[in-house]
């Protein structure tokens, strides 16, 4: 580690340094040091004292998120709506070594300690989790519905520009390797109502609805009478329009609501599509208890979530629990199984769609690069950037196996066995 006899430090020394295999791209600050190859495609540039600061306070992807989302830290040949061969890259080869107490020391000095003080946070971040605890209860009713907030009540529009027509923001189910995004949403919608074998008359309940989606499918193509509750105000407002011009008024509703607080029950068929992730696994038993009793005896439950490959617990990262899912929660199938089982339902089939929910990030990150000026406008530069990021990150980490997307399906089996199951699958493939 070379120094001045001042002892200074430069930037660019400072990260050939910690890098256990060297900078895979260029890297160049602003106090003209450099580092990484100078034919890269891809090249980070440090900005200002502000981006350093954001890096040595945050050390990992916080830090970087910060630096980003402010500009302080600027990426070049990538678009930020669609940064996959960028973050593909670095994800692949970034590898920070640790250094001993005595060098880390010596860095922070060479650097100048005033960069110590942290800048304030870009305002897209939400409450670090203590900040949290003291405002309320993990997964109480306020506070889930404060971080849904953060989260969904971004701006209708956007999300019309990211998701498409179809306002689905789950996972896709891509029948055949040439189908549209819109496509493999409506085959989605329409596989939950075979699974849950959906009949004219029935009564369906759709947790965590969304903008409406499966709610609309199910009375349209099925003719259920079907009921969606969700914790955003500005989705439920988007529901009743799109139900009202679609002249489903009579057969469909969504209501602004905590599913814990339906009061209604007898429903032949429950749907959760993207709930479970926002609940806490500690809730799963008094989650999959509610379901339960909210369906009538024989009644089918179809939970769609997002599933990490082991059943392990691991802490969400800090970006994403900042910048994106402030309390999310995820954990393996099986324990997803296993509470729905201990709730007294019966599992009757469950299925893996990790390589289908790459796909759909892969349609979403190419409808924000190709809608990308609007977005800007729509929500700024620093929040489109931010999803941006998280949506590449995401894909990466589905084709990966980092984490799954499972579908489980279960009967509420009376005290006598009978489930109304038949003997085989009638939903197909």
């Amino acid at each position: 580690m070379s120094t001045t006899n001042s002892g200074s430090i430069t930037i660019g020394e400072a990260i050939s340094t910690l890098m256990k295999h060297g900078m895979p791209v260029r890297f160049t600050a602003y106090d003209g040091s450099s580092a990484g190859p100078e034919d890269s495609d891809v090249h980070l540039h440090l900005a200002n004292e502000r981006g350093l600061s954001y890096l040595l306070t945050a050390p990992g992807d916080l830090g970087m998120a910060r630096a980003y989302v402010m500009g302080d830290l600027q990426i070049s040949g990538i678009h930020p709506g669609n940064p996959y061969d960028g973050l593909t890259l670095l994800l692949s080869n970034l590898s920070f070594r640790r250094p001993s107490a005595g060098e880390a020391i010596r860095l922070l000095r060479g650097l100048g300690l005033q960069h110590l003080k942290p800048p304030p946070v870009p305002p897209q971040e939400h409450l670090p989790r203590w900040r949290r605890a003291v405002e309320g209860l993990r997964h109480s009713l306020t506070r889930d519905a404060e971080v849904i907030h953060h989260h969904y009540d971004v701006s209708n529009r956007f999300y019309e520009l990211v998701l498409g027509p179809s306002m689905a923001y789950t996972c896709a189910v891509f029948e055949t390797e040439d189908a549209t995004l819109e496509e493999a949403q409506a085959a989605k919608f329409d596989l939950v109502a075979r699974k849950l074998d959906l009949q004219p008359g029935q009564r369906l309940l759709d947790v965590g609805c969304g903008w409406g989606g499966m709610v609309m499918h199910a009375a349209k193509e099925y003719g259920v009478k079907a009921l969606g509750v969700t914790l955003s105000l500005q989705q439920a407002q988007w529901a009743k329009e799109a139900i009202d011009a679609a002249g489903l008024s009579d057969l469909a509703e969504v209501r602004h609501l905590d599913y814990r607080e339906v009061v209604d029950s007898d429903f032949d068929a429950v749907s959760s599509i993207g709930l479970t992730e926002h609940i806490g696994v500690r809730n799963y038993p008094a989650y999959f208890a509610s379901l339960r009793d909210r369906l009538k005896p024989e009644g089918r439950l179809l939970n769609h979530s997002i599933t990490r490959a082991h059943n392990l617990p691991v802490r969400t990262g800090a970006f994403i629990d900042r910048y994106v899912f402030p309390d999310g929660e995820l954990t393996g199938s099986g324990r997803i199984v296993m509470d729905a089982q201990d709730a007294g339902l019966e599992v009757q089939h469950t299925e893996n769609f990790r390589t289908h929910y790459a796909r759909t990030l892969r349609g979403w990150s190419e409808n924000l690069e190709r809608n990308w000026d609007e977005a800007v406008a729509e929500v700024g530069e620093g929040t489109a950037k931010v999803w941006g990021i998280y949506m590449t990150g995401s894909r990466i980490a589905f084709e990966r196996n980092e984490i799954q997307l499972h579908q489980v399906l279960a009967t509420r089996t009376d005290e006598q066995g009978n489930s109304g199951y038949p003997l085989r699958h009638t939903f197909g493939v």
